[in-house]
């Protein structure tokens, strides 16, 4: 156990918490941010990493929901619109917006004119910019490549993109700086009840083994998927419906579009997408029932990635793609509310706040809502005054000597520790790895500063290599070797345990389909479900 993470372990045994959130992705670390913000002393803890869960598995995208406004819900629409605007705003570098194009065709559901009317809207709710009709040579000009057989058209309109896990890690790491603390790998082993409410948890620390009682004011359950789990705690009824979405990544030199492209499935109807994301283009996504354990990880069927595909071969019949053309895969299980509903996707997105034997339970939601559900989590316990109009975030001092597209991109992942960040950059480091808009630099930082405590948190989350590079980028495994080892004090033994893990874990995780066994269920590695006992309960 390092000595930060000792640290932090005892000072959480010690107690006199106002708050102990349960869960290390978006939501959870929405709270956490919200609380320290008021004051609060506040304490995060996640049995896996960091955002190891959805939040580092999802669309990528910060996005008002054009299809919730398709389905009436004008609130979430409405919510999530406002959200996205302030995220752009005080993120720049870390949420940026991208263009999207929808394509119309001979006999759509909706209509030309409904679409438009949507879009409109969908203007009206946002920041003032403005859609654009296309004609299908317009749409042939923006997007060369797309099918247009049977094609009235379409649509242009701007939304925004995000790295998911970064936006976790900003987040989190934003609080701790506010004085809040965060531990990762340290499971929850049950609640201690206090007059028959909940009063805090039983922490148990994945590196040492050791455990403690940790007291609190409230104990807030923000486990996603795993909802359900820690609600059990307190006679609380079942009411996730964990939802599957896949994705696969290709080379942008493969499957090239200059901004997003919405189609549908010709035999399904349902709705995918693909856009640029870091350099690559992505190709999303898939709304399944998750009918595995949530212990186990999450990965890319063989037939969602076969439906997919085909679906953006028929889209795109030029380029003729395979699934063996991708660089990597990803799969995700959204916390989504159940209701019943037979199509999985006709659920709604939206939040719920409960509040259960003292155990508040917020889960639901989506990626751009997240301020927002924070927000109202944190009026709902009532332990520090509302805050209706929270100040915008403070900008930093951005870093010096790099180029300005750098100097944003930094700037808007990293924040306060950007100038840190390249000042600790030796010789080399502040170049570009190749194929990526990632420098050698933020592997230093992240091994240095950002809590790595396996090789698959720097890689897979500090850092998107993983995703975008083939196999991981076990080509560079020796150079990120020699910037690494020593600041995470590793002897070598350790080291080769550690790419060993990594390895296995990317091949389980993110491997596409085509280039390995369709049978990989296996437990997530590196723990996802944050809290693995369902039956104990530790009663004072």
């Amino acid at each position: 156990m390092s000595g930060e993470r000792s640290r932090t372990f005892e000072l959480a045994a010690a107690g006199g918490w106002d708050l102990v959130v349960v869960g290390g992705g978006i939501t959870g670390a929405g709270i956490l941010d919200e609380a320290a913000r008021r004051g609060l002393k506040a304490l995060l803890v996640d049995q896996g990493d960091f955002a190891s869960g959805t939040s580092s598995r999802s669309s990528k995208l910060v996005h008002g929901g054009l299809r919730y406004l398709a389905e009436g819900d004008l609130r979430l629409t409405w919510q999530a619109v406002g959200e996205r605007e302030r995220l752009l705003a005080e993120l720049p570098g870390l949420v940026e917006p991208i263009g999207f194009l929808l394509a119309s065709y001979e006999g759509d559901r909706l209509g030309r004119r409904l679409v438009r009317l949507g879009l409109q809207l969908y203007d009206l709710l946002g920041s003032g910019v403005k859609h654009r009709a296309l004609s299908a040579e317009d749409l042939a000009m923006l997007a060369p490549r797309l099918s247009l057989d049977g094609s009235t058209g379409g649509f242009w309109y701007r939304d925004a993109q995000t790295d998911d896990a970064r936006l976790v890690l900003r987040v989190l790491f934003d609080a701790v700086a506010l004085g809040a603390s965060a531990l990762n790998y340290a499971r929850v082993e049950g609640l201690v009840m206090r007059g028959g409410a909940a009063g805090g948890v039983v922490l148990r620390d994945g590196e040492s083994g050791r455990a403690a009682r940790v007291e609190a004011r409230a104990v807030v359950n923000a486990t996603g998927a795993w909802a359900d789990c820690l609600r059990a705690e307190v006679s609380g009824k079942p009411a996730i419906r964990p939802l599957r979405g896949s994705h696969l990544l290709f080379p942008a030199w493969r499957f090239p579009v200059a901004q997003a492209v919405t189609f549908r499935h010709l035999e399904t109807r349902r709705p995918l997408f693909a856009c640029p994301w870091e350099g690559l283009t992505l190709l999303g996504t898939t709304d399944l029932d998750h009918d595995r354990p949530l212990d186990d990880v999450p990965y890319l069927a063989p037939g969602e990635a076969t439906s997919m595909v085909e679906a953006a071969r028929a889209a795109f019949p030029q380029l003729t793609l395979h699934a063996s053309d991708a660089v990597s895969s990803f799969s995700g299980v959204r916390p989504v509310i159940g209701t019943g509903q037979k199509d999985p996707s006709k659920e709604s997105r939206d939040h719920a706040i409960w509040s259960e034997r003292g155990l508040w339970t917020v889960t639901g939601g989506k990626l751009t809502t997240f301020r927002a559900i924070a927000r109202e989590a944190v009026d709902a316990l009532g332990l520090a005054t509302p805050a209706p109009d929270p100040p915008a975030r403070r900008r930093d001092g951005a870093p010096s000597g790099i180029e300005d597209a750098q100097q944003r991109r930094l700037e808007g992942r990293y924040g306060a520790a950007a100038p840190a960040l390249v000042a600790a950059a030796r010789e080399g480091e502040l170049e570009r790895i190749p194929e990526t808009a990632t420098l050698w630099a933020e592997l230093r930082h992240g091994a240095r500063a950002e809590a790595v405590v396996h090789l698959d948190d720097l890689l897979l989350r500090r850092v998107r290599l993983g995703l975008l590079l083939p196999e991981g980028a076990r080509e560079h495994l020796p150079r990120i070797r020699r910037i690494c080892q020593g600041e995470l004090g590793w002897a070598d033994e350790r080291w080769h345990d550690e790419e060993r893990r990594y390895l296995a874990a990317w091949a389980a995780q993110h491997r596409p389909p085509a280039q390995g066994s369709s049978t990989r269920a296996q437990p997530l590695c590196p723990g996802s479900p944050t809290v693995r006992s369902c039956e104990r309960r530790v009663d004072s």
